[in-house]
C-alpha cells in the first residue's frame, strides 16, 4: 500500500472534476468518503456507490453537479435526512451535508445537526470507513485520516473511531457490519471492539429484521462465510438471530456413544459449498440443511444417536425462519426448502444394487435443481479421515454416472407426461374428473418405475389399459 498522503490518481473519473467545479461554484468544501476510498486503497476494483460529504448543503451540491452534467440527471432528494442521490456514469452518488449525531437508547435513528468534516468522520462506524479524499481544488486528492485508518487497512484491523461501546450501543447494526467486514475482507476485529459487541449484543433487538438479513446475506456471500458466522456465534448475536442454528451446537454422550457437533459441521459445509457456488440461496440451503437435527435428536440403545426425519422437519422450519427474518416467501424460499428436504436423498442411491427406479425418482423430484443438490451433498462431506473422504466422493461420482445414464435413456429431469389430460378426456369422452388424475398419476408412476418407457405409444397403450380397469370406454375414431 502506498505511503503517500495524496491519492489524486484515485479520482481520475471525470465525475470528481465536475464535483470539484460545483464545489467551487457554491463556495463549499467537499470530500469523497467511506467505501470508495477504502476499496481503492485495498485495490478491490471500481466502486459503483460513492459517498460525498459537503461542508454545507449536500442537496444543493447534488443539484449543482446535475446542472453541470450534459444529460442533467434527476436528483432524488431526501429532505428529512438531508441527503440526495444522483445517478451518473452507471454509478449511484450520494451527497450529504457534514453532520454530527446523538442517539436515544431505544432507537438507532440519530438526532442530526450540521457539523464539520471532523464531526462527520467521528460518526463513522470504523476507522477504515472514515478515510476521506479532498475534492477541493486547493488540495485535490489529499487524504484526511484522523483515526489512522490507513494503518488499520495495512494491519487488516476493524476498529471504531470512538469508544466501541458507545459506537455499538448508539447504532447496534454496526455490530453486524463489523463482523461482515471482518468476513468479507478477512480482517480481525480489535479485541476491545469484539468485547464491546459481546457486551452489547442484546441491543441488536432494536434493529429491523430486514437490515439484519441484509448483513447476513453479505456474510454468507463472503469467500469464507464461517469466519463471520463464527464471530456471530462467539459474540452471542447468532442465538438472537438464528437460534435454530445455535441449537445444533454441542456434543451429547450417552453410554459412551457421541454424535458430532452439528453446528461446527454446518459451518464447514457452508465453506465447502462456497468454493463451488456464488448462489446465495444454495448457500442458505447449506446453512440450514441440518436445522431439523436439534428437534429430532434421540438416543436409541441399539443403534445410538438418531435424527429420523430431520430433513422433513428442517424443511418445515425454513418457512418460519424466512418469515421471521423478512426473507422472500416465494420460489427462493421453496428452493431452500426443497434442498433441505432432499439433502440426504443422493446418499440413498449410492449402493451397487440401487434400482434405476430410485435414480429416476431422484432426478424427477430434484428436476432442474439436481446439480445444486449434488453440490450440496458433496459439500456435506466433512470427515477428516482421508480414506473415508475419498470413498464418499467416489460414491458420489458413481451416483452422477448412474444419473447420466438413466437421464439419457429416460428423460425424466423435466418430466412432461407423454399423454396429456386433454387427450385422456378426448379418448374416453369424459369431462375433468377424478379418473383423469388417476390415469395421469398411473402413467407417471409406470414411467418412474420403469414398467413402460417414457414414450408416447407406450404411454397411450398404458392409458387404454388403465381406463379399462376404471370401466372407461374409448370412443371409436
Amino acid at each position: 500500500m502506498p505511503n503517500t498522503r495524496n491519492f489524486k490518481e484515485a479520482l481520475h473519473h471525470k465525475i470528481f472534476k465536475i464535483i470539484t467545479e460545483a464545489t467551487e461554484a457554491l463556495q463549499l468544501e467537499s470530500y469523497v468518503i467511506g467505501g470508495f476510498v477504502r476499496d481503492y486503497l485495498l485495490q478491490r476494483g471500481d466502486a459503483k456507490d460513492i459517498d460525498i460529504v459537503a461542508i454545507g448543503s449536500g442537496i444543493n451540491l447534488a443539484l449543482k453537479v446535475s446542472d453541470l452534467l450534459p444529460h442533467k440527471p434527476k436528483v432524488q432528494v431526501f429532505k428529512n435526512y438531508g441527503t440526495a442521490m444522483l445517478p451518473a456514469f452507471d454509478m449511484e452518488i450520494e451527497f450529504v451535508g457534514a453532520r454530527k449525531e446523538s442517539y436515544s437508547e431505544d432507537s438507532r435513528n440519530p438526532v442530526v445537526e450540521n457539523g464539520t468534516l471532523e464531526d462527520d468522520q467521528n460518526r463513522r462506524d470504523f476507522t477504515i470507513n472514515a478515510l476521506a479524499l479532498s475534492l477541493n481544488a486547493k488540495n485535490f486528492g489529499d487524504l484526511l485520516d484522523p483515526f489512522n485508518g490507513l494503518e488499520d487497512l495495512k494491519s487488516q484491523l476493524i476498529r471504531t473511531p470512538l469508544e466501541p461501546g458507545i459506537t455499538y450501543s448508539d447504532d447496534p447494526l454496526r455490530m453486524l457490519r463489523a463482523i461482515r467486514f471482518a468476513s468479507q475482507l478477512n480482517f480481525v476485529i480489535q479485541k476491545k471492539s469484539l468485547d464491546a459487541i459481546k457486551q452489547h449484543h442484546e441491543r441488536i433487538k432494536i434493529i429491523s429484521n430486514e437490515r439484519i438479513t441484509e448483513e447476513l446475506h453479505k456474510i454468507l456471500l463472503s469467500e469464507k462465510p464461517s469466519k463471520g458466522l463464527a464471530l456471530l456465534y462467539k459474540t452471542n448475536l447468532l442465538k438472537l438471530i438464528l437460534p435454530e442454528l445455535t441449537a445444533l451446537q454441542g456434543i451429547d454422550e450417552v453410554e459412551g456413544q457421541r454424535h458430532k457437533d452439528n453446528f461446527w459441521h454446518t459451518l464447514e459445509v457452508v465453506d465447502n459449498i462456497s468454493e463451488n457456488t456464488d448462489n446465495l440461496w444454495l448457500r442458505w440451503a447449506a446453512l440450514l440443511h441440518d436445522i431439523g437435527k436439534a428437534p429430532t435428536k434421540r438416543f436409541d440403545k441399539k443403534i445410538g444417536w438418531t435424527f429420523h426425519g430431520h430433513e422433513f422437519i428442517g424443511s418445515k422450519m425454513v418457512f418460519k425462519l424466512f418469515k421471521r427474518l423478512r426473507m422472500p416467501l416465494n420460489d427462493k424460499m421453496k428452493y431452500v426448502q426443497k434442498m433441505v428436504l432432499m439433502s440426504s436423498r443422493p446418499i440413498a442411491v449410492v449402493d451397487d444394487d440401487v434400482t434405476d427406479s430410485a435414480i429416476r425418482r431422484l432426478i424427477f423430484d430434484a428436476g432442474d435443481h439436481i446439480e445444486d443438490l449434488m453440490t450440496l451433498c458433496e459439500a456435506d462431506i466433512t470427515t477428516k479421515n482421508p480414506r473415508r473422504y475419498k470413498k464418499y466422493h467416489t460414491n458420489f461420482k458413481i451416483v452422477r454416472q448412474k444419473m447420466k445414464e438413466v437421464e439419457e435413456r429416460d428423460h425424466v429431469r423435466n418430466f412432461q407426461p407423454p399423454v396429456s389430460g386433454e387427450e385422456i378426456m378426448e379418448t374416453f369422452d369424459i369431462k375433468p374428473c377424478r379418473e383423469v388424475g388417476i390415469i395421469k398419476a398411473a402413467i407417471k408412476e409406470a414411467i418412474l418405475e420403469g414398467s413402460i418407457p417414457n414414450e408416447y405409444e407406450a404411454a397411450y397403450q398404458f392409458m387404454l389399459k388403465k381406463g379399462k380397469q376404471l370401466k372407461l370406454q374409448p370412443i371409436e375414431n
